[in-house]
């Protein structure tokens, strides 16, 4: 079992806009799960290629294979 909890940064958003800003994306919704990755110092699993490429620079990437 992982631990699962809650977690809310405070500057979750402003790193989420920071990231989307450097990445030339107009919303935030992937950049936040980057930010939040960041922001937690843990990496990030996903299975979407797009956040994976454009995102490696931004925070660690992990897919399921990586387990």
């Amino acid at each position: 079992h992982a631990p699962i909890g809650l977690r809310q940064p405070g500057r979750l958003l402003e790193e989420a806009w920071q990231i989307a800003t450097r990445l030339g994306w107009a919303k935030t919704y992937d950049a936040e799960y980057l930010a939040l990755a960041r922001l937690l110092h843990c990496p990030l699993l996903t299975i979407d290629a797009r956040l994976t490429r454009a995102g490696s620079l931004e925070a660690e990437i992990i897919g399921p294979a990586d387990l």
